[in-house]
């Protein structure tokens, strides 16, 4: 599936990246390097392959392998994924690149943006389905994305670290402007599917 041949290639590349720094340095996003230099281009879709640190990878390929094998040969075709995945990661980055490309200190990397943008196309098709915190802890989806858009926001905050947080708000509304687009029956499914929370059955 290609969903866990995205995942497959971003664990390689990330720990291939965590041992060699000079990895990351030529393949994060780095607006200012980029900024009027074609060459550097691929850094739009480069940054989705390297993390922060492990803890960073596993959550984002863990919340992908979730959501993304379940949009995937369901919600759309492959050659529909692969599209929707690749154009998340460069239009989820695009509005940071345009925001930070005059400063030379600003770098960020993951897959966040298109990770956002799948968990929010599922939630339009099933908000009530159950994703397992630690493999553990049941929490809904739609409660989940709120919760990751949350944390999201008050990172972003805090600028402390390589993650592009801004990123993961707009990988939501892209994935959900991507998937209305491509999928208009998805409005009426979530509005019908959100009235009948399982908890009032």
């Amino acid at each position: 599936m290609l969903t866990i041949s995205i995942i497959i290639i971003t664990v390689i590349v990330s720990l291939a990246a965590f041992s060699n720094h000079s990895i990351f340095e030529k393949l994060c996003l780095h607006p200012y390097v980029m900024n009027g230099n074609r060459q550097e281009i691929f850094r739009f879709i480069s940054v989705a392959f390297i993390h922060a640190d492990i803890w960073h990878l596993a959550f984002n390929m863990l919340t992908l392998y979730f959501f993304g094998t379940a949009i995937e040969g369901h919600v759309f075709s492959e050659t529909q994924y692969i599209l929707f995945y690749v154009s998340a990661i460069i239009l989820s980055g695009a509005p940071e690149y345009m925001e930070q490309r005059n400063n030379p200190e600003y770098k960020a990397c993951g897959a966040s943006g298109a990770v956002s943008a799948v968990l929010f196309s599922l939630v339009l098709f099933q908000p009530w389905g159950i994703i397992y915190l630690k493999f553990i802890i049941p929490i809904y989806f739609i409660l989940f994305a709120v919760g990751y858009l949350a944390y999201s926001y008050y990172m972003s905050k805090r600028r402390t670290d390589n993650i592009g947080h801004n990123v993961h708000l707009w990988g939501a509304l892209y994935g959900i402007a991507f998937t209305l687009l491509c999928k208009p029956e998805s409005f009426s499914i979530f509005m019908e599917t959100i009235k009948h929370p399982p908890f009032l059955n």
